[in-house]
């Protein structure tokens, strides 16, 4: 079967395995956390476990996805403004070729299921999937651009992700700085 449209599920696909991944650890963690202080017993009375563990692991769920969706989002958002900005193709073909690197993404994510367990490996597996997936990004289009043009892509999308990246960690540092000074010491 021969469709250019064949692996355009597949990124639906590896957002769901990657959200699905973190989402078990996550609904473990925080029903061992509800259990530990004592909140897990009385949710019990009201619910059975496996309505509690199955709201969770819902909730869970979906901000994960949500938050993979976003970045998917940007970085397609991201590619095509630097295939603007840098190339000279205009019928797309640029795009056509770095399609099939989806299949990165779905077998890094494929791969999280092996390590529900542990959250760092599932974070490694996405970033080590990103790394490779700009590589190959990188790879495809450089016979369509000049070496000035490359350059000019691959300082937009680092100089783009790093200052992301910087802002999501000052963010959450100084959210995480006034809740602690906020607390009643």
């Amino acid at each position: 079967m021969k469709n250019t449209y064949i692996t355009s599920h597949f990124p639906l696909f590896s957002i769901l395995l990657f959200s699905c991944s973190l989402a078990i650890y996550t609904e473990g963690l925080i029903t061992g956390w509800l259990n530990e202080i004592g909140l897990y017993r009385g949710m019990m009375e009201f619910f059975s476990e496996a309505g509690i563990k199955g709201t969770l692991l819902f909730l869970f769920l979906l901000f994960y996805f949500m938050v993979f969706s976003a970045l998917k989002l940007i970085s397609d958002t991201l590619i095509q403004l630097s295939l603007l900005f840098f190339s000279n193709d205009q019928e797309g073909e640029d795009l056509y070729k770095i399609r099939k690197g989806s299949w990165i993404f779905l077998i890094a994510s494929g791969l999280s299921l092996f390590f529900i367990a542990m959250p760092e490996v599932i974070i490694m597996l996405f970033i080590s999937a990103s790394v490779i997936y700009f590589t190959f990004f990188v790879y495809k289009i450089s016979g369509s651009l000049s070496f000035s043009r490359m350059t000019g892509v691959i300082f937009f999308h680092l100089m783009f992700w790093s200052s992301f990246s910087l802002v999501v960690i000052y963010t959450c540092t100084v959210l995480y700085n006034s809740f602690i000074a906020s607390l009643p010491i």
